[in-house]
């Protein structure tokens, strides 16, 4: 692993380092008073009672002496500790990822890419202000291309304030004019401040009947497309966008390198 670095070997045990064999010795104090105080079921020593001032001292000593000869214990354990919280972080996304997959794997026919019987589904979360979004808009399109049997899942949901929400509502406004996707690309492609008269300037230019989509914008309809997504999002403790969901086998928020993708389809593929 790039990074973790490991200190020389302990005479007493060629295997172990030893920052690991001083922090072993302090631990395994800690544990034989732990022990004792259970024989018998009784309750556990404090430290107080299972230590003498000096047996105290002396392990407070190794330890400050390991930090002392090697540094990098401490942010080793820190980088151990964020990997595991990530690990169970990822369990307990794809656990909620299981409980809803019918529904995450649900959407509109527009809003559904790459092969509509694909054998694999790949749920994307996108902001259409995110520029991380945006720039993942090749690489994805790109990524259906290498994969015939991928079908992929579009999730709209405004998450980045007032200019996310406009769009959101215009994309899925131009849906019921079958100009989603060209809505969708056109507002990605946009660098400009969100407004409503921009908003309909863009929709003009692509050929969309701009008052239809002003009413549109604000149906019933509309509402409940953005609602449904952002409980879903909610329901599987989305962190942010992009985040991709690959079947039921990984989720991987940001933005993804062909390799990533690939890797994670394939991870998909044999579970």
């Amino acid at each position: 692993m790039p990074g973790y670095r490991y200190g020389a070997r302990s005479s007493a045990n060629p295997e172990l380092p030893v920052k690991h064999r001083l922090f072993a010795t302090a631990f395994a104090a800690f544990s034989m008073f732990s022990l004792a105080g259970n024989v018998a079921g009784a309750a556990p020593a404090s430290p107080s009672e299972a230590f003498t001032p000096a047996q105290r001292a002396e392990v407070v000593q190794i330890l400050r002496q390991a930090l002392k000869e090697d540094p990098s214990i401490l942010t080793d354990a820190i980088s151990s500790l964020r990997e595991k919280a990530e690990r169970q972080k990822q369990d307990s996304a794809l656990e909620a990822i299981r409980a809803h997959l019918h529904d995450l794997q649900t959407a509109p026919d527009y809003a559904v890419r790459g092969n509509p019987k694909g054998r694999i589904t790949v749920v994307e979360f996108y902001d259409p202000r995110c520029s991380y979004c945006r720039s993942m808009i090749p690489e994805v399109d790109r990524f259906l291309a290498r994969h015939p049997d991928v079908r992929f899942v579009e999730k709209v949901i405004p998450v980045l304030g007032s200019g996310s929400v406009l769009d959101t509502r215009a994309i899925f406004a131009a849906s019921t004019q079958g100009k989603y996707g060209v809505m969708r690309q056109a507002l990605m492609e946009d660098t400009t401040k969100p407004t409503m008269d921009q908003i309909m300037e863009l929709a003009k230019a692509n050929g969309l009947d701009v008052d239809r989509l002003k009413t549109d914008m604000s149906s019933a309809a509309t509402v409940a497309l953005i609602t449904t997504n952002l409980d879903q999002g909610r329901a599987i403790g989305l962190d942010g966008t992009p985040t991709f969901i690959f079947g039921a086998a990984a989720v991987a928020p940001g933005a993804l390198s062909a390799e990533q993708m690939d890797a994670f389809l394939e991870q998909a593929r044999k579970s």
